[in-house]
């Protein structure tokens, strides 16, 4: 006997969800039904009132007080005419919201917990149920027995559906899975990647426990190859009595073995188990990168049980590549992604770049004016930089890095107020008063270091103007000159063979100029075709002679020479590979000039977050690509940078997002910085990374400090 609500209390009608007249019917029929040995009659009240103790995912508080009863009356039905009844009660014991057990009631809830995890297991082991009913009993089981893994009954309820829904459990993002169920003809994954439950972690349950059961039934009969090693895990969580500290994978190995060792037809319920035994894989959220059992996916682990992150840096070659988890089951869907050739030849195979960022990927959030890694501890300070004029808070949308000859750096930044401001890198303190040189928005800006050693500042306003300064001195050079309409949204310097030092300037209408700075004559210019223009950078072939590469609003690139007088004449511009832009479906949206050992590649990025790197000489694809990311795509910010004694890093995000990304295209490793401003622009020095966003500039390390 457990103890129970009594049937004459007046309690019963300050409960919602039942009323004591439907329960008494009830144990009626259940009792009629255990003397006669069948009758169904009590099935049809039973599905009446369960309706009233869960509606839409909502518990009754009610169930508290009836189930003591009906668990009790049902219990002692045959095993096999109960099933459904036990998967019934697991849906209500994982409900999406379950009210607090009033304390007059808990100790019979749970005691009626405890004889229905008996009776259901009784079930299960009983003649065999269809596949489907035997992984919602075997689910319902484990939840009744405690374990999160439980709620996956919810998810699972129809198995026809091959999609999955998966939750990260560090920054809470979704990542859906379509087709992630596949036919496998034997087990997913190796069964090494599968833990053991950790003696530590999982304790056995006492003595008595009815998992005993389950661990002797599953050594009675092998399951066909491949089988053994999560039968092995199975027999131990069983054995264990599923307490609730076992890791979610390793549950998920005794569902599967009951559903193939139980369910029938043997063969439906075999293909089903391997289906449920994919959910013992991984998958990398699309947001952080970080990469999570699918178990700790599909649920929300307790505090403190969080069962993995970035656990494949510990896996040999080859451990995520086998079976139904290769491919897409690992990777998120997305409409685009870069594909290398080897990506394109394995078939669909997990591409390296996202296996190792997975595996290196590292979080950075803001707190106050400090940078936090990951693991709690400090980074480095963010310096923020001094409005232009005290409290404005203006927005910067253009930044330009300046290294003057006395080898001080300054960081040059304008936006609508259409003045240049001046900033001291090692302090973030203007070096001079805000510079007025446009009538309107400033837009773009570059450096042009001069032959003679000079380095002027070229910036670039929204009614088309051009203006140079000496940022020295904090003066104009000359009056701004030019007016195209939509503006100068791209500028960058050309270097040519004959000593010239040119200002390149381009306009959302197409127009690619070439300009003399000191004499503001336009001397050439490029984009035949009259694209028109997103963004633009000079990409050096050699020590005197730079191609500039631009991207239009079709997302195409275009590589031009701007030594040669013909812009239709190709000189040592070499465009991109069409055939890799077009299998990687990689439409440009920004592009950048990358410093990398012994020479200097293209960076290319689109709206998806997708990055990929490019030899200019070959216009084909080196490496691997930095995969996409919901969480940085839109307009995309870059900027390269290579902090001091380290590897050469690219910075992305998007313009106005909050999260960006520090790739290192060598290692393959991933950093993301969670800020609380909405950045509008990227530049970088050697050791910083400078921000321009809607209220103003700020630096911060690259590496920690």
């Amino acid at each position: 006997m457990i103890p129970k609500l009594p049937l004459d209390s007046p309690r019963w009608r300050g409960l919602d969800g039942v009323k004591v007249e439907e329960t008494q019917v009830l144990l009626e029929q259940l009792a009629c039904a255990a003397a006669t040995g069948g009758g169904d009659a009590w099935r049809r009240t039973w599905t009446d009132l369960s309706g009233g103790l869960m509606d839409d995912g909502v518990l009754a508080v009610g169930a508290y007080a009836a189930l003591p009863h009906l668990v009790e009356a049902a219990a002692v039905l045959p095993p096999e005419q109960t099933v459904d009844f036990w998967v019934d009660l697991g849906f209500m014991v994982t409900a999406d919201y379950r009210p607090p057990v009033p304390a007059d009631l808990e100790a019979g809830f749970g005691a009626a917990l405890r004889l229905a995890e008996r009776a259901a297991i009784r079930s299960l082991l009983a003649a065999g149920t269809p596949g489907q009913v035997c992984a919602q009993l075997a689910l319902s089981s484990v939840a009744l027995a405690g374990h999160r893994i439980g709620e996956v009954l919810w998810q699972f309820a129809d198995h026809q559906d091959s999609g999955l829904l998966l939750s990260c459990p560090d920054c809470e993002s979704d990542t859906e899975i379509p087709d992630f169920f596949l036919d496998p003809v034997r087990p997913p994954i190796e069964a090494s990647l599968v833990p053991d439950p950790d003696p530590d972690l999982a304790p056995v349950r006492q003595e008595g426990h009815p998992w005993v059961e389950i661990a002797a039934a599953l050594r009675e009969e092998a399951l066909g190859e491949g089988w053994e090693p999560f039968l092995r895990v199975a027999r131990d969580v069983a054995a264990r009595g599923v307490p609730p500290e076992t890791p979610g994978q390793a549950v998920l190995c005794l569902v599967a073995g009951m559903v193939a060792f139980r369910g029938t037809p043997r063969g439906a319920a075999g293909e089903l188990a391997r289906r449920l035994m994919s959910l013992t894989g991984h998958f990398r959220c699309w947001d952080c990168e970080r990469t999570w059992t699918i178990a700790d996916g599909l649920v929300e682990a307790p505090d403190g049980l969080v069962e993995n992150s970035s656990r494949p840096a510990e896996y040999p070659d080859g451990a995520l590549t086998d079976g139904a988890l290769t491919g897409d089951a690992l990777t998120p869907h997305s409409p685009a992604r870069a594909r290398t050739d080897s990506d394109r030849s394995a078939a669909g195979a997990q591409p390296a770049a996202a296996g190792r960022n997975s595996r290196a990927a590292t979080r950075f959030r803001q707190e106050g004016n400090a940078v936090v890694a990951a693991d709690g501890t400090p980074w480095g300070r963010i310096a923020v930089f001094s409005d232009a004029e005290p409290g404005s808070s203006g927005g910067v949308d253009a930044l330009a890095v300046v290294s003057l000859p006395d080898r001080r750096t300054l960081v040059a930044g304008g936006g609508d107020k259409g003045v240049v401001c001046l900033w001291d890198v090692s302090d973030g303190r203007l070096v001079h008063d805000p510079l007025p040189g446009h009538p309107d928005a400033i837009r773009s800006m570059t450096t042009l270091p001069l032959p003679d050693g000079r380095v002027l500042l070229a910036s670039g306003g929204d009614s088309g103007s051009i203006a140079e300064w000496d940022p020295l001195i904090g003066q104009p050079v000359r009056e701004p000159t030019g007016d195209s309409p939509g503006g100068v949204t791209a500028m960058c310097t050309a270097v040519v063979p004959d000593g010239r030092i040119l200002l390149v300037t381009a306009t959302p209408r197409g127009a690619v100029r070439l300009w003399e700075p000191e004499s503001g004559e336009c001397v050439g210019r490029l984009n035949p075709y009259g694209s028109p223009i997103r963004s633009i950078t000079a990409v050096p072939v050699s020590v005197d002679h730079t191609l500039i590469v631009a991207s239009d609003t079709a997302g195409r690139v275009h590589v031009w020479d701007p030594a040669v007088d013909d812009p239709w004449e190709r000189g040592a511009a070499v465009q991109l590979s069409a055939h890799a832009l077009a299998d990687a479906d990689h439409r440009v949206a920004a592009v950048e000039a990358v410093l990398a050992p012994g020479r200097t590649l293209l960076a290319t990025a689109d709206n998806l977050g997708v990055v990929m790197l490019w030899d200019p000489a070959t216009g084909a694809p080196v490496g691997d690509g930095l995969p996409s990311s919901t969480g940085s795509a839109g307009p995309p910010l870059i900027t390269a940078a290579t902090p001091h004694g380290g590897h050469t890093v690219l910075v992305t995000g998007a313009r106005h997002g909050h999260r960006l990304r520090v790739w290192e295209p060598e290692t393959g490793a991933v950093r993301h910085i969670a800020l609380d401003v909405s950045p509008t622009c990227l530049a970088s020095t050697d050791a910083d990374l400078i921000v321009g966003h809607d209220r103003g500039v700020l630096s911060l390390p690259l590496t920690r400090r």
